[in-house]
């Protein structure tokens, strides 16, 4: 005896173990979890927040054409044969051996207006990259709610179904007691079986609904597909008036949305683009400081010496007025202005210059578009947000009269009072009752949040209470 139940013990074990680490690895979503998921680790909003990254290094190499230049340069040369020295003697150009080191320090002083207008064209692209991210997150905001709201419906309207297979089932064991007790026919009977079994593909449809809102929720969020989610957030519908309120608050003056703000930095960006492509009719002046050390030693070798030019240094029997350098570094510094003007390049720059135009229409048809699509969507948005609220409104006292209705219906049944046909008919208001009330709830406060984003507004988050399933 105490062997089986060490064996039944071990085996409990056994199988719990798994479950409990099961359940360990489920990953918990609140709905505020999910929206600082989505738009931490979506792919959308990495990609939104590379092309900040992006136009920002654009705003740092457009300045930089603007700042001064400093470079260092080194050299070290070696002539094996140099035809100046063959022509006009030796010791004027036959050093054979060459090194120096030079820093170079420039400034443009004028490029036609380039570097400003480079500098502004990085900054507005900068500033439409940043208001397309802003526009970015808030569709993924809007998006993550609808599909983890539309899966918290999935399974309301899962659990709607089985409650009417219980009330089926239920009304079947009744009809077969009355059959018992000579109060129904086998007509009955067969009635509510048939009814009770036509009900069952709706329950195996809603679980696949269930299961295919889970997928989309992953998909949103970026979890692989095998990972369980139990989500912890159920929508109270209590709270959706304050919502309302703030999605409607003075709607006769609605901001500019971040995407006609992107749309027209667009613009700017193509039109400075204009000015800098004009530049290159313009001359480009700049000025250069150079400073460094240049030694010529007579020998290979490192020089480590600073140079000195003297008789005293030069080989016996030379002339008096000869000088002579010790192999050592001397000084090389100068400075110059540089003026450069294509006279004729061809036509590329006529070329450039009707590109940038081209694309400067190109830019403002597209923040035409952009503030027409823009409008249809808010007026949409209106239209679906009245339409919801309208419903949802009308279904808010309707669940309880379909259960009352079904009660009496129900009652008088049992009683003799009414027909199978009655309470059947009951039942499907109610169940229409149910899902109508279920979808009105999820579909006010989706169409709020669309709402809230169309007019440019911040995105709520909805009023929730927890739950378990």
């Amino acid at each position: 005896m105490l062997r089986t139940t060490l064996i039944a013990g071990m085996a409990a074990f056994l199988l719990a173990t798994p479950l409990h680490a099961q359940r360990r690895d489920s990953l918990r979503l609140s709905i505020e979890d999910a929206v600082t998921r989505v738009l931490r680790e979506s792919d959308e909003a990495k990609v939104a927040m590379a092309q900040v990254e992006v136009s920002e290094a654009q705003v740092t190499t457009a300045r930089a054409a603007g700042l001064p230049q400093m470079r260092l340069a080194s050299a070290y040369s070696q002539v094996l044969r140099n035809a100046r020295a063959t022509i006009v003697g030796q010791s004027i150009f036959g050093q054979n051996f060459n090194y120096s080191g030079n820093i170079n320090v420039s400034q443009v002083l004028f490029q036609g207006g380039r570097v400003f207008a480079g500098s502004r064209a990085a900054g507005d692209v900068r500033r439409a990259s940043t208001l397309n991210r802003a526009e970015v997150e808030a569709t993924l905001a809007v998006d993550v709610q609808r599909a983890y709201l539309n899966a918290q419906l999935a399974k309301e309207l899962l659990a709607i179904q089985q409650r009417n297979i219980e009330l089926a089932s239920e009304r079947l064991a009744l009809v077969e007691r009355l059959e018992g007790a000579g109060r129904a026919s086998r007509f009955d009977v067969l009635r509510s079986r048939v009814e009770r079994t036509n009900l069952e593909p709706q329950l195996l449809m809603a679980r696949n609904a269930v299961e295919l809102a889970e997928i989309e929720v992953r998909r949103v969020l970026n979890i692989p597909v095998d990972q369980e989610i139990v989500l912890t957030s159920q929508l109270d519908s209590a709270g959706l008036q304050a919502k309302r309120q703030m999605a409607v608050a003075d709607s006769g003056n609605d901001p500019v949305r971040a995407a006609e703000r992107a749309a027209l930095s667009t613009l700017n960006a193509r039109r400075e683009g204009v000015r800098v492509a004009r530049a290159d009719f313009l001359p480009t002046i700049s000025t250069f400081f150079q400073t460094g050390y240049t030694a010529l030693p007579s020998n290979n070798g490192f020089p480590t010496v600073w140079g000195r030019s003297e008789f005293a240094f030069c080989p016996p029997d030379s002339a008096p007025t000869r000088v002579c350098q010790n192999n050592g570094w001397f000084a090389d510094r100068n400075f110059g202005v540089n003026v450069s003007w294509a006279l004729f390049d061809g036509l590329r720059t006529k070329g450039n210059v009707d590109l940038a135009q081209a694309q400067t229409k190109l830019a403002q048809l597209q923040l035409d578009q952009e503030r027409e699509r823009v409008g249809v969507e808010r007026a949409r948005s209106w239209a679906e947000f009245r339409r919801a609220e309208a419903a949802f409104e009308a279904q808010r006292q309707n669940v309880g009269q379909a259960e009352e209705a079904f009660k009496i219906a129900a009652l008088r049944f049992e009683r003799g009072l009414s027909t199978q046909l009655e309470v059947s008919d009951a039942q499907l208001l109610l169940l229409t009752a149910r899902t109508n009330a279920a979808r009105a709830t999820t579909e006010f406060y989706l169409s709020t949040a669309d709402l809230a984003r169309a007019r440019g507004l911040p995105i709520p988050l909805p009023p929730t209470h927890t739950t378990s399933r």
